[in-house]
C-alpha cells in the first residue's frame, strides 16, 4: 500500500531526517563519502554508502554502508523514525597511546554527552549491527598490533533504559570467539563512572566470565568475581601468542575468584585454581607495567609436579647413563613470577614427599627454587636450586642439604646408586653449565659430603673376603659381591673440578672391619677409581695384629668391583716368595700376574689369554 506520507517526503528528507536521528542519539557526526540510497518500497530504509568517523583524514571507524532501516507506521504519517541501523563490512581502529588515552576519546565524549541524564529526546532506535567487520588494535607504547576479523556484534542501544548489551562473535588468531557484554549503566560508562559489568567470552581455547563493576575514572578499576576454565592452559597460551611454556603439563585448568584491579594491578584473593588435577587455594597478584609479574601464595593438600618435569630427566631410561635430551628454558623470559607454595604431600615422578613448603622466583629469565623444608625420605631436605637460560645453554647452581635422609631410597633415586642402607646427611653444593644433563656433569665444580651412622654397604661383605684371605692369601678371592658390610660411621668428602671428583676423605668404621680409601670418580662417566685399605677390627688369634689388606675398588657407580691387592697376598703366603723374585723378569712377571689374578677372581686373566703361553724365542733377524 501506498499512502500520502511517502508522497510528502522526498528522498532527500527522508536522508536528512535518518542522518540527524543517527546524530541525536548517537551522538556521533558521521562523514558521509559516497552517495545515499533511499528506498521507501516495499520498506523503507536509507543506505550511506562510504561513511567514516572521527579524523576525515584517519577516521575510528569506516564502513562500506550505514544502513538505517525505518518504521513502517510511523512513515505512512510522514514521520521517519529509524528502527535498528547496521554498519556493514566496517574497519574500526583503536589506537592505544601513552596514558591509555585512544583515538575514540573525542567519539566517547560525543556518545557520553548524548547519553546525559536529562537529554530530551523522541523515541529512537535501540538496535545497532555490525556485519563482517575487522577491529584493529594497536599499542603506540609497545608497537603491538591485534586485529579481530569477522566480527558480527548486535548492540542494543539504551533508548528508554541506562542498559547497554552487545552480543556476538568475532575471529582472533584462526579461532572463533563467543562474546556478550552488559553495562548495567550506559552513560556513567561513558564518562568513567562507576557501573555494572557483565562479560562472558567463550571459545575452543577456553572460557572466561566476569560479572561486578567498573570506572575508569580517576583511575581503571574493577571489582568483582572472575572465572576461567580451559581444556589446555598450554593451548590458551599459545593461541595467544604468548611463548610455549617450558616443560610439560599445564593442560585442563580452571580459576574462580573475587577480583580487584586498580590500575595495572589485578588482586585475585579467594583463589580457587585447579591446573592438571592439582587443586590450590590462595591468592594472587598480576602486575601488568612493563614486564608481565605473577606474585602469590597457594596451598594444596596435594601437588603432583611430575607433569612439568616430564621433558627433564637426569638419567636415562635404563638409569646407567646421565640424560642427553636438551634443556629448554625459552618459556621463561617473558614473565616474571615470585610464588609460594605449599602442600601436605607432593609428587615429583616416582618420588613422594610428606608436607612441603617451596618457593619459586622467576625473573629475566632466571628460576631460582627455595626448599624451605620438605619432608622427604624419611628426612628433610632444604636449599636452593637455580637455572638461567643463557646462550650456551643453561646455567645451573644447586646448595642442598638433606637430613636424616634413607639414602638408599635418596641416592637411588636421584643419582641410580642403590649401594648404601641406612640413614644419612647428604649437602651438595655444585654449579655447572651446559645444554643437557649430560653437558652439565662435565662442568660441575663444587663439594658434597655425606655422613652416615648404623648403616651398611649392600652386596658386600668385607669381613668375610679378609677372613678368607687372612686363612688362605692364595686361595682366590671366590664371589663376595654378596651380603653386607655393617657400619657405625661413614664419612665422606668430595671436592668437584670439572666434573671429576676427588675423594678427600671416606672412612668406614664398623664392628667388624674399618676402611680408608682415597681416589677419584668421573661424574659424567658415572665410574670410579679408589685406593685404600680394609682391616678386621679383631685379631683371629688372641695378642695377634689384626689382619688388614691394601684394595683397590674400580667400575661403574652402579656395579663397582672390590679387588684385594694381589702383591700383598704374595707377602702373606711364605710358598709364594719365589714368584715375588720372578716378577722382576718382565715375562714372568706377566705369566705370574695371569695366575694371580684367576686366584682373586681378577677378569683381567680373561682379557689377556696370551699371559698363560710359553715364551716365544726372539729371533735374532727381528729387532727386540
Amino acid at each position: 500500500m501506498f499512502t500520502a506520507g511517502h508522497l510528502l517526503l522526498s528522498a532527500d528528507t527522508v536522508r536528512q531526517q535518518a542522518l540527524s536521528e543517527i546524530r541525536s542519539v548517537t551522538g556521533l557526526d558521521p562523514i558521509l563519502r559516497g552517495p545515499a540510497e533511499v528506498s521507501l518500497f516495499p520498506s523503507g530504509s536509507v543506505i550511506f554508502n562510504d561513511v567514516a568517523l572521527g579524523d576525515a583524514n584517519k577516521p575510528a571507524l569506516t564502513a562500506e554502508r550505514l544502513t538505517a532501516r525505518l518504521r513502517f507506521f510511523p512513515l505512512l504519517i510522514g514521520r521517519v523514525e529509524i528502527a535498528d541501523v547496521s554498519l556493514e563490512r566496517p574497519h574500526i581502529a583503536i589506537d592505544f597511546g601513552p596514558g591509555g588515552d585512544s583515538n575514540w576519546a573525542g567519539l566517547i565524549a560525543a556518545l557520553g554527552t548524548s547519553q546525559k541524564p536529562g537529554t530530551q529526546r523522541r523515541a529512537a532506535f535501540s538496535e545497532m549491527r555490525i556485519d563482517g567487520g575487522t577491529v584493529t588494535l594497536h599499542d603506540r607504547v609497545y608497537n603491538a598490533t591485534e586485529q579481530l576479523d569477522n566480527v558480527n556484534f548486535s548492540l542494543a542501544w539504551p533508548s528508554i533504559s541506562k542498559t547497554f548489551g552487545a552480543t556476538g562473535r568475532f575471529v582472533w588468531h584462526d579461532q572463533q570467539v563467543d562474546a556478550s557484554m552488559t553495562l548495567a549503566d550506559f552513560p556513567a560508562a561513558l564518562t568513567g563512572g562507576r557501573t555494572g559489568l557483565k562479560l562472558r567470552i567463550a571459545g575452543k581455547p577456553g572460557k572466561i566470565a566476569f560479572e561486578g563493576g567498573i570506572s575508569v575514572i580517576p583511575t581503571l578499576k574493577i571489582e568483582g568475581t572472575l572465572a576461567a576454565d580451559s581444556p589446555s592452559l598450554r593451548d590458551a597460551f599459545a593461541w595467544a601468542g604468548q611463548k610455549p611454556l617450558p616443560g610439560g603439563g599445564f593442560g585442563r585448568f580452571s580459576i574462580k575468584a573475587q577480583t580487584n584491579v586498580v590500575g595495572s594491578t589485578i588482586g585475585l584473593s579467594a583463589v580457587n585454581v585447579d591446573l592438571d588435577g592439582n587443586s590450590a587455594e590462595g591468592v594472587l597478584t598480576f602486575v601488568v607495567d612493563g614486564r608481565k609479574t605473577l606474585q602469590g601464595t597457594l596451598a594444596a593438600d596435594k601437588l603432583d609436579l611430575t607433569p612439568y618435569i616430564s621433558t627433564i630427566r637426569l638419567l636415562t631410561n635404563n638409569q646407567h647413563a646421565w640424560s642427553s635430551s636438551r634443556i629448554g628454558l625459552e618459556g621463561l623470559t617473558g614473565s616474571d613470577f615470585d610464588l609460594r607454595l605449599s602442600a601436605g604431600k607432593l609428587i615429583v615422578s616416582n618420588a613422594e614427599f610428606g608436607r612441603t613448603a617451596i618457593g619459586a622466583n622467576l625473573r629475566s629469565g632466571q628460576l631460582a627454587i627455595t626448599v624451605g623444608e620438605a619432608q622427604a625420605y624419611g628426612g628433610l631436605i632444604k636449599g636452593s636450586l637455580s637455572m638461567a637460560d643463557r646462550d650456551d645453554g643453561v646455567d645451573v647452581r644447586s646448595q642442598l642439604n638433606f637430613d636424616d635422609v634413607d639414602l638408599e631410597a635418596c641416592l637411588g633415586q636421584l643419582f641410580g646408586m642403590r649401594r648404601l642402607e641406612g640413614k644419612g646427611n647428604i649437602s651438595v653444593a655444585v654449579e655447572g653449565k651446559g645444554d643437557s644433563v649430560l653437558a652439565v656433569t662435565h662442568t660441575l665444580n663444587g663439594s658434597a659430603a655425606l655422613t652416615s651412622a648404623n648403616g651398611a654397604i649392600a652386596g658386600l661383605d668385607v669381613a668375610q673376603l679378609l677372613r678368607r684371605l687372612e686363612r688362605r692369601p692364595l686361595s682366590g678371592g671366590g664371589e663376595f659381591r654378596t651380603g653386607r658390610t655393617a657400619y657405625d660411621k661413614l664419612s665422606l668428602e668430595l671436592k668437584i673440578v670439572n666434573g671429576k671428583a676427588d675423594v678427600q676423605d671416606l672412612s668406614i668404621a664398623g664392628a667388624a672391619v674399618h676402611m680408608a680409601l682415597n681416589g677419584w670418580a668421573s661424574i659424567p662417566e658415572r665410574d670410579l677409581d679408589l685406593k685404600g685399605t680394609a682391616a678386621l677390627v679383631t685379631a683371629s688369634r688372641p695378642g695377634g695384629t689384626p689382619f688388614s689388606l691394601p684394595f683397590i675398588v674400580q667400575g661403574s657407580w652402579d656395579d663397582p668391583i672390590m679387588l684385594p691387592d694381589p702383591e700383598a697376598l704374595l707377602r702373606r703366603s711364605g710358598a709364594a716368595a719365589p714368584l715375588l723374585d720372578a716378577i722382576r723378569e718382565q715375562r714372568a712377571r706377566d705369566r705370574v700376574r695371569s695366575a694371580i689374578d684367576r686366584l682373586t677372581g681378577n677378569p683381567r686373566a680373561d682379557a689377556n689369554p696370551a699371559a698363560d703361553q710359553p715364551a716365544q724365542p726372539v729371533s735374532a733377524d727381528k729387532p727386540q
